[in-house]
């Protein structure tokens, strides 16, 4: 039976990857495919791979551990553009390792040759996801530049006030769930994936320990 990882990664702390994770966990189920390993984690898609935890753990773990495929349900979970994601996929290749992408049918390996049609069709489906993330972009900043001109004709004072600074009491009160798992010395990056808290939150509230 082959043994396969899920990569499972929503971009905001208000989505849940669980259902990408069921999803893929159905599927392996149904051709035959062992989960050895589950990554998932909550990061903004803006974010390098060098600062992504589950990139770096995925790619540690598929050298060591004799993994068949690499499952994932789209190709933009890999990375935030389309350099990056096929620098992924190339080491993965490189260690015998298939990307098999759900909601495509697509893998890039076919009895362990890489597949020129795949890799092809992986390439255009990162360009187009990194053209929908720019227009995205590009969207949002003309509504915020369209909402502080208005602010500015109307006279409307903008942001928080200058004084406004959390307080220690707040923070543990917020993230009492958090802080709980922290000083059980439970890692940063599981705490994320527990409580959906980022990780530079989660660098401040070990200070209140």
């Amino acid at each position: 039976m082959d043994k396969v990882v899920i990569l499972a990664r929503v971009s905001t702390n208000g989505q849940d990857y669980n259902r990408q994770v069921n999803e893929l966990n159905d599927y392996c189920r149904r051709v035959g495919w062992m989960v050895d390993k589950v990554i998932a984690n909550k990061v903004s898609g803006a974010a390098k791979n060098d600062d992504r935890d589950e990139i770096r753990e995925l790619v540690e773990y598929v050298k060591g551990n004799e993994i068949k495929r690499v499952v994932c349900t789209e190709i933009s979970r890999l990375g935030r553009n389309t350099l990056e994601a096929l620098k992924v996929i190339q080491t993965l290749n490189e260690n015998h390792v298939s990307l098999y992408v759900k909601n495509y049918n697509l893998e890039t390996l076919n009895d362990g040759k890489v597949n020129p049609v795949a890799s092809l069709i992986c390439t255009i489906l990162l360009e187009i996801a990194s053209m929908e993330r720019l227009t995205i972009k590009e969207r949002m900043e003309s509504g915020r530049n369209q909402y502080i001109a208005k602010c500015r004709r109307e006279g409307i004072k903008m942001g928080r006030p200058t004084s406004y600074r959390k307080s220690e009491d707040v923070y543990k009160m917020q993230y009492a769930k958090d802080i709980t798992l922290l000083k059980k010395n439970i890692s940063l990056r599981n705490v994320s994936l527990i409580t959906g808290t980022s990780i530079n939150t989660l660098r401040k509230l070990k200070k209140f320990i």
